[in-house]
Order: structure tokens, then C-alpha cells, then sequence
């Protein structure tokens, strides 16, 4: 047992591992086992290993070690944040003008090159060995500070995890190479590819060992020998060259073969380097037919991602019900969270070994929160998100009964809040506007002192969540936790009582923060985004498993644990590029020459260790290949590796190549179909569609309607119905817009203000515009709380101030506003039916006749648009001739000021065309009244494409406006 060893892709390694150890201990006394140490590349290896020991006969067993912790007896590493963070220092105080760069990101870079560095075992001097004159200035400049950095971060006495295991793999080579201190039984090292220097050091050191041996995970022994030149990192036995060179060619552990030989051959083929890939048409022939090779392969090229993880998720519950083992290995996490998701409607919950990753729990996401509070004015949406998180104010009452009570009770006010905020706002609400709400007249005592609580709340978070330039990470530290206690403690709560800190989530949620608030001193200042991105870093390193509940035969694993779990049926998802290989991250510090030059490995290192994951997952027994054709933004490539598998076998007619293929796309369009069966709902249990309801509530149907209201009554009556009879009103949106319909609101009002008290004939033109300008200062302060679009707006109507005062001038001397935004009303005799209306303008003349005015804020309605559907100004005018508005007056006019461009007056006239408008209004309204009329939808839409608010309660869609209505009687039960 000496020297350098290998398993091929697709055996049950953990087993081998044990099975071959056992083999060559037998000679040896049960009791020589333990002396057997076995260093592991991971946790999960390790557990393995240790399951397929407990599976064999009862036995002494070997130590079981973990390769990362080479070093440890040197005493506990320094905390990699505290040392982030004194990098941190250095960045920010020597590169302020790094513009556009995250300085979290910036920093964790440079502390990943720094580790490698030490791992590689090279001191600051390696720097010196890059020419920087072959380079260009931004390289040349980060060159320069990265000797800095490396001076700083790596003179000095080892404190770094990485420098301690490289320093103890140093020393255990040179005393073992010395015949000193030679371990006392054989020393195994299973799993590593080497590809850490430190690592690979141990390695050769263990494999020159007399009784030592490495056990390479994945070796392809098919592939010539020579095959690895420089540069080809990127390929899958790239980590094995340094190792074979010192060691030589490994031999077999065990005689375990691979599941599928000429599977293996086909793939390896596949994946030879680039330049050589000229040989796929020398020796793809030598495959032979690829019809067995390909057998046990199924390729799922779904449509969507969405479509993809249905597949996956009835592929895995078709092998449940078979008694099968499954592991869905995956690096796209998405993927994986949406698999879980489709399973759990057949309650199977997979054993994820990478359990949920802390920000994506409920205490995650709630610190997350509370530290993105401060990068934005706190607005409708994100209070509200605060208010309705399930840790908020659940530490308010003296035992759990009344927290659950007080969490209730919290709930039902915060959902009175949210339609009040929806409906009145303010668009940034404080403690001040729910003071106001809660001393509103009407308001119950308990939601009273509810919002008071809250408003107490805002007044201590908004000077703490206020805008600064920089603050000590401490002093970010400290305010955040204090916010997210008190949110979580809720009015008058403790927080020790509260769901905060409360199950694992919880705890660790703790752990971060105790962590943070230790190491922030060494911190430099920082914003708000950057202490929100260092917050996020930290609860991304760490995970939340749950396994009590755990499907035994449904497992999810990431692509570095295919090395122990490829066996049985494998299910490789995610193959896309970008997702499975991920994309790599650019190097801020190195180029490629530059790292070359320095002794460092390149980037496409990664993509090698995730091919050889890769070429180890494919080799299973039974795989199947799964990748989505578009994303939610944009079409996707396939995964280089499944490409150059797929171009290699389409590639080989002479071997039937094309033919297995499409044997493989069809198993996977069988389980594609499948699924989107399962998807469909079953005939019995389809609704049919619905008909274009034209519903006829019981007579008379409306005792009230505005004139605005009269051109939805014809275009969109079912809009009257759902808003008038059934009362119902579509919800304001959370984040309230300074779209069109606001711009003509606050327009409105400065109109409104400008007009009261009416101005006289006496007022000069330049006496007006300031009075017009002093209004839409007083409006847009109260009204519009967007800064920018506050300027927007006043420049706009100072650009129309001019042409708007002098024609007020000149309608001044013409007569007088009498009405401006008045409500009044109409009965309509014999009907039971009152009209209401609140013009903007009414104007007497000199005369005594009426001018009706409207503002718009765009595009006023044409004469025939008002004949025909615009009924607002022709019933107003009907309204003045009949009294509604005080003595009844003769009508000279309609006309509309355009509140934008060139402000112009647009008349419309007032003649017996127009004063017809009446009697066809009565003798519509009397249609709906006595039920002859159906409250058809959409009956006439100005445009097809328009939507209504109330498309989806008429179940639009399911039928379209060239459908007949379907008159409906409701209400008479």
C-alpha cells in the first residue's frame, strides 16, 4: 500500500474505498485498522466513507480525518472577516477612486487571491516576477498596490487557514522525506484532486509514504498518456498531471469497473482538450455502435426552466414509486428550489445537502431587509413588507397565547393601514401620518394604540435609516441589529420573547451578527450599500438543514459531491453555460499572463474541477441529461460538455451516433410530455369558458352616477356594474407613480388653488402667472414627495405660466368664474335618478350666459368623440341650463384649456347637435334603470387593446369583445 492509486468515474467510491482497504488490511491483525488514518477532501466524503464501514461487519475502524484541517494543531485560525476586513482598510484607503466598484467585492477578491497565494505556498517576492511593463496602465496600477497588499497580508508569522495548512503540509514532507516522525500505521488520502497546492503537497508526501496511499476520485484511464500540455486546465484530468508526474501513473484501488465502459470511452472522447479534438474523426469508429454506449442516457431539452423542473420532479417521483434511488445533482440552486417545490405536491421532500441557505429563510431575509431600509426613502411597499414579515412583532405579550394573539391582532391593523396607504398615502409614510390616522375620528381604541406603537417605531428608525455619506461598519452594525430587535419585539415587545433568534435559522441569524459586531471595528467606513452587501455575504456562508423529514431515497447534491453520490439514477440538471459550468468571475488584481508569470493557476482551473465533476456524475449507471432552452431572459447555450457530447455522436452516422441520440431526446420529450400531462387540467375538472357577461341586477339598478362616469356607462358598462352595484373598486397600487393620472390631479389642483378666490379683471397678466406659479409651488410641496419630479412638473407649467395668465386676462374681462370644482346634482323627474357633477369651471359672461371649462392635462376629446362616448361637458351644460348650478343660465360655450404644450383654448360649441346629448342620456340611463339593458363588457372600447380594471372579474380572456353578450340576471335570490 504505496504510491498513487485511482477509481473510475462512476463506481461507488465510498464503498470502493472501504472495500480495497479491507483487502489489503486482511493480512494484517483486526486491530492494525485502527491505526489506518484516512484524511478525506470533504465532510461529505468522510460521512461516506464512515456509512460504508458501518454497512460491513462490525470491525475497529480507521481515524477519519479532514484534509482542511492539516494545521489545526497549530492553534484556531485568525477569523477570515476580521482579516477581510483589515484588507478592507487597505483598499479603501488606497484605491478611493476605484469608481464603480463594490469595495465587499473588490476586497473579497483580493482576500481569495491572497489565500491562493498562501495555499500555493508563494510569498510577496512571486509578485516581482510579472513584468509589468508588458501590460497595460490599469494593470500596471494594480500591481503595484497588490505588492502592498501582499506585504501586508502575508509577512509576518502565519495566521490564515491556508497558510497554516500549507506551513504543516511543508513540514510533515520534509520530516517524512527525513524519516522523522513517521506516522504509526498506513495513511490514507481519499477523494482530493489536489488541485490547492497545499493539498497536492500532503498528497505526494502521503503517496512516497511506505505505507501511504492517494486515492484518486474519477481517474480516466482511457485517455492516452501525454495527452495534458500546459494550458489545458479547463479539462477534467488537468488537477491529476502535477500528481502523476511526481507519483507516477496510478493503478486501480480495486477491480471495480465502470458501470459502462463504452459510455465511458464515448465521454472521455467528448472531453478531450480543444486542440485535439481533430481525433473525434480518427478514433470515434474505434467506439463502436453507440446504441449500447447511450442506453442509459436520457437528454430533457425543456422549453423552460419551469418545464425543466417539472420533468425532473416526475422522473424522481416515478423512481420513488419504484423503490429507486434518486440524486438530482445540480449547481444551479433555482433549479433545485424549483424541483422541491413541484414535489411537494406529492409531499416528497428531498434530502438537499445544501439544506436552505440562510438569507432565504424568514430571519434571513427579515436582517436583509432591515439592512437594504436605508438605501431608498422608506416608502408604502417596503413598510409594508416589514409590517407583514412573519418575525415582526412577535414579541409583544406575556406568554405564547397572547403573542399569538398580539400577532393576529398586529396583522388585521396592519391590513386597515394598507388600504388606507393605498388610497390616501402619503407615498413615504412617518410616524406623523399614523398618528393622523390613528386620532381619525371612528378608529377603534385597539387600532389606535396600534398605530401609535408603529408610529413610535418609524420615529426611532428614520433618523437611523437616514442617507449619510459613510459611517464606521460598528456603527452600521449596531443600528442595524437595534432596528431589526425592535421590529421583531413590535410595540412594547422583547425581543428575547420574539421569533428573531428562535429555532436553527434564528441561532444562526444570531451567530452572524454577535460575528459582525465583533470584527466591524476593523472595518473601514462604508455605506449603506456596501454594509447591505457585507451583511448579505455573511448569511450566504451559511445554510439551514433540516433532515428529520427527509424523503431516504430522494437526494439533491451539488456537483462536488458527485465523487461519493453518481451511483444508481442520476439526474444531472442545469446543464446550461452559465449555470453548469458557472460563469467565472473577473480577476480585478491579475490578468491571465500576469497570474501565469507569478506562479498562480488560471481561472479555467474552476472549469476543470467542474468538468471532472462532470465526467464522474455521467458515468452512472443510469443519467439523465436535463437543460432549459431559454431562461426568463433570453435563449441559453447548452453546457459545453453536453454539447460536445451531442456534437460528437451526431458526429458518427457510421455508428449509429445520430440514431441513439434521438433515442435519448425522445426518452427525455416522454418524460417532457408527461409532465405537462400532469400539468393539464384533468377534462372533469375544466371549467368551461366563460361567456361575455352582459348581467341585468335587479331594477333600478343605480340611484346615483357622475357625468364622468357616463362614458365608461357606454363604453364598459359591466366597469358601472362591478364599481356601482357590487361596490367593488380596484386596489391603488402600493408604490403610488407620478404617472399621467397624478400629473392631471395635481394639475387640477393647482388650477383649483389658483382660482380661489377668484381672480379679478383688474389682476395684470404678470400678476397672475406669479399667483399661478405660487399655487403649483403650494400644491406640488403638499402633493408630490419625488424630488425630481417635483422640478420636472414646475418647470413644465412654468413653460405654460405665460400663455395660461395672459389668456385668464382676457376671459377675465369677459366675464367671471362662478363655479370652480363644485360638486351639485340633478333628479331626473319619474326616474329616481340623480346626476352629479364637478366641473372644473363654470363662467358667466357679461351677458349672463355660461362658458363650461375643462382642464386636460392631454389630449382634449374631438367634437365627434363627445357625441358620440365624451359626455362629460355637454350633460355639465345641461346641468346649467336646468338650475343644477344655481339659476338656471343660457349656454355659449364648451371649451377645454390644454394644461400642456402651448395651453391653448379649445372650443367645442353649444348647439342642438350637442343639446341632444340630454335626451339620449335620458334614454339610456332609463334603459339601465327599468333592466332593458344588460351591463354588457367592454361594449365599446375607444381601443381593443385597452384593458379594463375589471377584465379579470369579467373573466376576459375566456371570451373576447367579437363574442355576443350573454345576458345574466343576478341578484334576485
Amino acid at each position: 500500500m504505496r504510491g498513487l492509486y485511482a477509481l473510475p468515474p462512476g463506481v461507488d467510491f465510498a464503498a470502493e474505498v472501504v472495500r480495497g482497504l479491507q483487502a489489503r488490511m486482511a493480512p494484517r491483525p483486526p486491530e492494525a485498522m485502527a491505526s489506518v488514518t484516512i484524511w478525506c477532501n470533504s465532510g461529505h466524503t468522510l460521512r461516506a466513507i464512515e456509512g460504508a464501514f458501518h454497512r460491513g461487519p462490525a470491525m475497529l475502524l480507521p481515524r477519519l480525518r479532514l484534509v482542511a484541517d492539516l494545521g489545526a494543531e497549530a492553534g484556531p485560525a485568525a477569523a477570515p472577516l476580521g482579516r477581510l476586513l483589515d484588507l478592507s482598510q487597505l483598499v479603501a484607503r488606497a484605491l478611493p477612486e476605484a469608481e464603480g466598484q463594490s469595495l465587499p467585492a473588490l476586497t473579497r477578491s483580493l482576500a481569495d487571491l491572497m489565500a491562493e497565494m498562501q495555499s500555493e505556498g508563494l510569498p510577496p517576492e512571486a509578485l516581482d516576477a510579472i513584468d509589468a511593463a508588458d501590460h497595460a496602465a490599469h494593470w500596471q496600477r494594480a500591481l503595484a498596490f497588490l505588492r502592498i497588499a501582499a506585504r501586508f497580508h502575508l509577512e509576518g508569522d502565519p495566521v490564515d487557514r491556508e497558510a497554516l495548512q500549507r506551513l504543516a503540509a511543508e513540514r510533515l514532507a520534509a520530516d517524512w522525506a527525513a524519516g522523522r516522525n513517521l506516522p504509526g500505521g498506513p495513511v490514507i488520502v481519499a477523494g482530493s484532486t489536489g488541485s490547492h497546492g497545499a493539498t497536492r503537497l500532503f498528497m505526494q508526501a502521503v503517496a512516497a509514504l511506505p505505507d501511504g496511499a492517494v486515492i484518486l476520485p474519477g481517474y480516466d484511464e482511457t485517455m492516452p498518456a501525454g495527452m495534458l500540455a500546459d494550458g489545458q486546465d479547463d479539462h477534467p484530468q488537468a488537477r491529476f498531471t502535477p500528481l502523476v508526474a511526481a507519483a507516477g501513473t496510478p493503478r486501480a484501488w480495486t477491480d471495480a469497473p465502470p458501470p459502462d465502459q463504452g459510455r465511458g470511452r464515448l465521454v472521455s472522447l467528448a472531453l478531450r482538450p480543444a486542440p485535439v479534438t481533430d481525433q473525434w474523426v480518427a478514433e470515434g469508429p474505434s467506439l463502436g455502435p453507440l446504441a449500447d454506449a447511450a442506453r442509459g442516457m436520457t437528454l430533457i431539452e425543456a422549453d423552460t426552466p419551469a418545464a425543466e423542473a417539472n420533468a425532473i420532479a416526475v422522473l424522481i417521483r416515478s423512481a420513488v414509486e419504484g423503490g429507486r434511488a434518486v440524486t438530482l445533482i445540480a449547481a444551479d440552486r433555482t433549479l433545485t428550489r424549483r424541483v422541491t417545490a413541484a414535489l411537494d405536491r406529492w409531499s416528497i421532500r428531498p434530502d438537499d445537502s445544501a439544506g436552505a441557505p440562510l438569507p432565504l429563510t424568514a430571519a434571513g431575509l427579515f436582517l436583509r431587509h432591515i439592512a437594504e431600509l436605508p438605501l431608498s426613502p422608506l416608502g408604502i411597499a417596503p413598510l409594508l413588507v416589514l409590517l407583514k414579515h412573519p418575525l415582526t412583532a412577535t414579541g409583544m405579550g406575556a406568554d405564547d397565547k397572547a403573542r399569538r394573539a398580539a400577532r393576529r391582532a398586529h396583522l388585521l391593523h396592519t391590513r386597515d393601514l394598507e388600504l388606507k396607504l393605498r388610497r390616501d398615502g402619503p407615498a413615504f409614510p412617518d410616524g406623523a401620518a399614523l398618528r393622523r390616522w390613528a386620532e381619525r375620528g371612528g378608529t377603534a381604541p385597539a387600532r389606535a394604540v396600534w398605530a401609535q406603537g408603529i408610529a413610535a417605531l418609524l420615529d426611532e428608525t428614520l433618523p437611523l435609516i437616514a442617507r449619510a455619506d459613510a459611517l464606521p461598519l460598528g456603527e452600521h452594525a449596531a443600528r442595524h441589529r437595534h432596528l431589526a430587535e425592535i421590529w421583531a419585539a413590535g410595540p412594547g415587545g422583547d425581543v428575547e420573547a420574539s421569533q428573531l433568534y428562535a429555532e436553527q435559522a434564528g441561532e444562526q441569524a444570531r451567530a452572524v451578527l454577535d460575528h459582525l459586531a465583533l470584527y466591524a471595528g476593523r472595518g473601514p467606513a462604508a455605506g449603506a450599500h456596501d454594509f447591505a452587501a457585507l451583511l448579505a455575504d455573511q448569511l450566504q456562508a451559511k445554510a439551514v438543514r433540516t433532515e428529520a423529514d427527509a424523503h431516504p431515497l430522494v437526494r439533491i447534491r451539488g456537483p462536488r459531491e458527485a465523487r461519493t453520490e453518481a451511483t444508481g439514477l442520476v439526474i444531472l440538471g442545469g446543464l446550461n453555460e452559465g449555470g453548469w459550468p458557472q460563469a467565472l468571475d473577473p480577476d480585478p488584481w491579475l490578468s491571465r499572463p500576469m497570474r501565469r508569470q507569478a506562479g498562480l493557476t488560471l481561472p479555467e482551473r474552476r472549469i476543470g474541477l467542474a468538468a471532472h465533476d462532470f465526467q464522474i456524475a455521467v458515468a452512472a449507471e443510469e443519467v439523465v441529461l436535463t437543460r432549459a432552452r431559454r431562461n426568463d431572459e433570453a435563449e441559453t447555450i447548452p453546457s459545453r460538455w453536453l454539447n460536445r457530447l451531442v456534437n460528437l455522436m451526431a458526429g458518427l452516422p457510421g455508428q449509429g451516433g445520430p440514431e441513439a441520440l434521438e433515442g435519448m431526446r425522445a426518452r427525455g420529450r416522454a418524460w417532457l410530455d408527461m409532465a405537462a400531462a400532469l400539468a393539464e387540467p384533468q377534462p372533469a375538472d375544466r371549467a368551461p369558458p366563460a361567456p361575455r357577461p352582459s348581467p341585468l341586477p335587479p331594477a333600478p339598478a343605480l340611484s346615483e352616477l357622475s357625468v364622468t362616469a357616463v362614458s365608461r356607462l357606454i363604453r364598459d358598462p359591466y366597469a358601472v356594474y362591478a364599481d356601482k352595484v357590487l361596490g367593488l373598486r380596484p386596489l391603488d397600487p402600493l408604490r403610488p407613480q407620478p404617472d399621467a393620472a397624478e400629473r392631471g390631479n395635481v394639475l387640477h389642483d393647482i388650477v383649483r388653488l389658483f382660482l380661489t378666490p377668484p381672480p379679478t379683471a383688474m389682476d395684470p397678466p404678470e400678476a397672475l402667472r406669479e399667483r399661478l406659479m405660487q399655487a403649483a409651488d403650494t400644491v406640488l410641496a403638499r402633493q408630490v414627495p419625488w424630488p425630481s419630479v417635483r422640478m420636472f412638473w414646475r418647470a413644465r407649467i412654468a413653460a405654460i405660466a405665460g400663455p395660461l395668465s395672459r389668456q385668464e386676462h382676457e376671459r377675465l374681462h369677459e366675464g367671471e368664474p362662478v363655479t370652480v370644482e363644485t360638486r351639485r346634482s340633478l333628479d331626473l323627474p319619474g326616474l329616481g335618478f340623480t346626476l352629479t357633477a364637478r366641473p372644473d369651471r363654470i363662467d358667466r359672461l357679461r351677458d349672463g350666459r355660461a362658458v363650461i371649462y375643462d382642464y386636460k392635462s392631454g389630449a382634449p376629446p374631438t367634437r365627434k368623440q363627445m357625441l358620440a362616448f365624451d359626455k362629460q361637458l355637454p350633460l355639465e351644460a345641461a346641468m346649467v341650463e336646468r338650475g343644477a348650478f344655481g339659476a338656471p343660465m343660457a349656454v355659449a360655450d364648451l371649451r377645454y384649456i390644454r394644461l400642456g404644450g402651448d395651453g391653448a383654448v379649445q372650443p367645442r360649441g353649444w348647439d342642438d347637435e350637442m343639446r341632444a346629448t340630454w335626451d339620449g342620456f335620458v334614454e339610456l340611463i332609463g334603459g339601465y334603470l327599468s333592466g332593458a339593458h344588460g351591463f354588457t363588457a367592454r361594449r365599446a372600447m375607444e381601443r381593443t387593446a385597452g384593458g379594463s380594471a375589471y377584465d379579470q372579474l369579467s373573466r376576459h380572456g375566456e371570451w373576447s369583445d367579437a363574442d355576443a353578450p350573454c345576458r345574466i340576471e343576478v341578484g334576485r335570490d
